[in-house]
């Protein structure tokens, strides 16, 4: 008879009898954090927009394979399509991108405890002792409600503790990457990010001469950061032009009073780029969350100007017949000047707030108008409005009026010019005529302005008067 050898043929009985030996679940990997201590280079380019470029390099420590990577101290208000992260030797992908902004708060917490167990803490008022009373958070619509025992209650006086901070509660805005890693030890990362809440804008001082004829210029950028997080020393890029972007809401400005100071070192060396012009400053630069900070942008003085008292009519009154549509009316004052190196500029100048100043007879520096600038290359002209003139006054009058053609017209004008000052003064005269238009007569010459309007420039005696009259036909 032949045998059966037991270790060919197992038993049912051997088969029981032996220990089971299950394959153990991998252990879960521990997620990488990296905060701004991490940072090795900070590269911040911001625009005149609510909108700034961040280019954070960091080293961190990874592991082999695939891992969660928490990427923190980043801007809570960064614009997560808009990330992107490489190592500058490869070897890295990017599985999946999360940006988590659930923060933490007293709400929140209570929020994620809602159906668990917390513990109360409060104070026995007989025995002055802090007494614990567990209890299960049951909502917290209105305020927390607990369940004590078999009891319902709210309002509980006592100090809310938790045992531990839940996994999806965070305490700052972090990037979150699921990364494959081939390689091991410290690894550069490049991550950059777009993000609002930040901006900038130029901020100008002119200082006028006693004759207005001369001025100093002194430029500033002021950068607003709101963006939700502190850029330290940053290198610093300033985008300055009109970039094409979804509307979003607008850039909060304040108004901020410069004060004169002595000619700085430049600070920035300005570059064309693309359509635009790139300001970078030639340090480094830290910029805090909530946090306006100035920077000296230029500084001229001796610039040559030019005052220039400005009326200006109707263009209804063209078309209809206005009578004697009488009464005083303001008279702009404005001062220019050339962008130009003869006159001691010829830098693009970024558009933003020129506020003009003046010494009195003390020598104190007097806040006297301010204007928005646009934009403005070299060799181009800046026009500033100052207000409006105390001391000098215009009236203007139709005198006559008639319909010759079903579109053509002719009207005259009278034009009065008052000038209370101690000194001869010239204005210039504005009249937005519509359509085409001929001047049949005029006691000053007229020449055509921008907009095709008509422009008389009418010489005005101190403490005078003046008159402008004209006639013109117009085809509208």
């Amino acid at each position: 008879m032949k045998k059966r050898s037991l270790l060919a043929v197992p038993t049912l009985a051997l088969l029981l009898a032996a220990p089971a030996v299950f394959a153990a679940p991998p252990s879960p990997v521990a997620p990488v954090v990296s905060s701004e201590a991490d940072q090795t280079g900070l590269a911040l380019t911001i625009y005149n927009d609510n909108l700034a470029l961040v280019k954070d390099r960091r080293t961190v420590r990874l592991g082999t394979g695939n891992g969660e990577l928490r990427f923190m101290d980043v801007a809570s208000q960064i614009i997560p399509a808009s990330v992107s992260v490489t190592s500058p030797t490869g070897g890295l992908q990017v599985l999946e991108q999360n940006y988590e902004y659930d923060l933490l708060s007293p709400q929140k917490l209570l929020d994620k405890y809602v159906g668990k167990e917390v513990k109360l803490y409060q104070k026995n008022p007989q025995t002055e002792r802090e007494e614990v009373v567990s209890a299960t958070l049951l909502s917290t619509n209105g305020g927390p409600v607990y369940r004590i025992g078999n009891e319902i209650t709210f309002g509980h006086p006592g100090r809310v503790i938790f045992p531990r901070v839940p996994d999806d509660l965070i305490a700052r805005p972090t990037l979150v990457w699921l990364l494959a890693n081939s390689g091991s030890g410290p690894r550069e990362l490049d991550a950059s990010y777009l993000t609002g809440g930040i901006g900038w804008r130029a901020d100008y001082v002119l200082t006028l001469n006693e004759g207005d004829d001369l001025a100093d210029l002194a430029g500033w950028v002021t950068i607003d950061n709101r963006s939700g997080t502190t850029y330290r020393n940053a290198t610093l890029k300033l985008v300055a032009g009109d970039i094409n972007r979804v509307p979003e809401q607008q850039f909060r400005k304040e108004a901020l009073v410069m004060r004169s100071a002595a000619a700085p070192v430049p600070q920035f060396r300005e570059e064309g780029f693309f359509e635009y012009h790139l300001y970078t400053l030639q340090r480094p630069s830290t910029i805090k969350d909530n946090q306006t900070k100035q920077l000296s942008l230029l500084q001229a003085g001796g610039i040559p100007l030019q005052k220039e008292f400005v009326f200006k009519g109707d263009a209804f009154s063209y078309l209809n017949p206005a009578g004697e549509a009488a009464g005083n009316r303001k008279v702009g004052v404005f001062v220019e000047f050339a962008n130009r190196a003869e006159e001691h500029l010829g830098l693009p100048l970024p558009k933003g707030i020129v506020r003009v100043y003046k010494r009195d007879k003390d020598g104190s520096l007097q806040f006297v108008g301010e204007d928005t600038i646009d934009h403005t290359p070299a060799k181009e002209k800046v026009r500033v409005k100052l207000g409006d003139a105390f001391d000098v006054v215009g009236e203007r009058r139709q005198t006559d009026w008639k319909k010759i053609a079903s579109d053509t017209y002719e009207a005259a004008f009278r034009i009065i010019l008052r000038n209370h000052k101690q000194q001869d003064i010239a204005i210039r005269v504005v009249e937005p005529v519509p359509g085409d238009w001929t001047i049949l007569s005029s006691t000053v010459p007229c020449r055509t302005g921008e907009g095709h309007t008509a422009e008389f420039t009418v010489p005005v005696p101190k403490d005078g008067e003046a008159i402008l009259d004209y006639r013109v036909r117009l085809r509208y």
